[in-house]
């Protein structure tokens, strides 16, 4: 069955709307744990106490209406019973070792597991098969496992980080919550609802996008970019799994999926610096490795409709002749003797780039003119790419970048044309001001 894909994205918008008139400055996150549960993957929360960690883990499974809801705080005195339910002692009987898991994580859709990094060691074991692969080792049968969904908190990570790495890499999605900060939430906290929130999604819901997901295409030049990225951030010595890039790049289909596409596009990979840190203070780093990677595939996608790299090569190609040529002409003032095929190789280079620069210079003018149209409403562009962007006005200043850029390479093109033929290039007229 195909995917109904604009009623669930007017589900997703009532879901965003809802949790932001409930958790404030939260936005992002919101975005991305909503990804987060459409793909099937777990997310890490980082914070100190009072940020309403657990409080946005059962503010999301309540818009899935889930029975089936875990929830717990461990401690190093946590037992399995706890977690994965009590030994069956009519089991036990026959010499068989098998949990009673009915209202225990092993048979919850949707989870939250607070100070996950002060479990035990037999706990964080069993976790493992249940959070990557979705199976409990229950004595000797293997189950699977319902979970949607687990959502992990801790105040702070481990200092013994090295010990827990298969569990911590099980996390993609890690973010850092911190207090409010603005005077107008503060306020609004005052007054915020404690009532339960309506269900908006259904199980089938998720299940759906996954199963579209699974069929989305990944073009060939997003995974180049992914695996630059990877180049870049081992250059910088930050080590990722091959789990990791591969489950980063099937978070892109899942947000491919929620925006009506069958094929990721560059605007899926915007939440990708939240899969890629270890360490909080990681995180700038790795945003600005990811940005400069961004920039440079967005340039390469917009090359239809402003294609700089072509410009900035003919710029470039008469820059370097461009003491030859001068020279030329001004032998040919002098009237200085030369060969006279010399003298023809000459004139027809300067014919060639006559008009190379003039027809260079007016297709750019126009592609600048028009883009610049683009720009008057590239919030809803951008928006039209991915709804899940938060701050659209953060990827406009990219495409104004862009067409400075483009105004730049004009300008080189319009001095070259000056210097070489002492005139401007004639049928070009704009507006570098705007």
């Amino acid at each position: 069955m195909k995917l109904q894909i604009q009623p669930l994205q007017r589900k997703m918008e009532q879901a965003m709307q809802l949790l932001e008139k409930r958790f404030f400055e939260r936005s992002e996150l919101i975005r991305l744990l909503l990804l987060g549960i459409m793909s099937g993957e777990n997310a890490l929360l980082i914070g100190p106490p009072g940020t309403a960690k657990s409080q946005m883990a059962r503010s999301i499974a309540q818009l899935f209406g889930s029975e089936h809801w875990f929830d717990y705080l461990l401690t190093r005195f946590t037992t399995p019973d706890e977690i994965f339910g009590p030994v069956s002692l009519q089991q036990l009987k026959q010499d068989l070792y098998v949990r009673k898991t009915a209202g225990y994580l092993p048979t919850a859709q949707f989870a939250f597991l607070d100070e996950i990094f002060k479990a035990n060691s037999a706990i964080l074991n069993a976790l493992l098969s249940i959070l990557n692969e979705r199976v409990y080792f229950n004595g000797r049968e293997k189950e699977q496992v319902p979970l949607l969904f687990l959502i992990a908190a801790s105040n702070e990570l481990p200092e013994d980080y090295e010990q827990l790495s298969a569990l911590y890499d099980r996390f993609l999605i890690r973010y850092e919550v911190g207090y409010l900060k603005t005077a107008s939430s503060y306020e609004a906290m005052f007054n915020q609802t404690q009532e339960q929130l309506p269900v908006v999604f259904s199980l089938y819901d998720v299940k759906d996008v996954q199963a579209a997901a699974r069929q989305a295409a990944l073009p060939e030049s997003l995974v180049y970019f992914l695996y630059r990225l990877k180049q870049d951030l081992e250059e910088k010595e930050f080590m990722l799994s091959d789990r990791r890039w591969s489950k980063i790049g099937q978070v892109w289909k899942t947000s491919a999926v929620l925006n009506g596409r069958d094929t990721v596009s560059l605007w899926d990979t915007i939440f990708t610096p939240h899969m890629l840190w270890d360490v909080p203070e990681d995180l700038p780093v790795l945003q600005e490795v990811f940005e400069q990677r961004f920039t440079e595939a967005l340039k390469a996608e917009i090359a239809n409709e402003l294609p700089l790299r072509q410009y900035e090569q003919v710029a470039q190609k008469w820059l370097d002749k461009e003491s030859e040529l001068q020279s030329f002409q001004f032998r040919k003032e002098l009237g200085s003797k030369m060969g006279k095929e010399t003298a023809e190789t000459y004139r027809a280079m300067l014919e060639q780039c006559r008009w190379e620069l003039e027809e260079t210079a007016r297709e750019l003018k126009n592609r600048l003119v028009a883009w610049l149209q683009k720009e008057k409403d590239l919030e809803a562009y951008i928006r039209g790419k991915n709804y899940l962007i938060l701050k659209a006005e953060t990827y406009t200043v990219k495409f104004a970048h862009l067409r400075v850029e483009g105004e730049r390479i004009l300008q080189v093109l319009q001095g070259l044309y000056r210097t070489i033929f002492d005139k401007e290039i004639p049928g070009i007229d704009y507006d570098y001001t705007l």
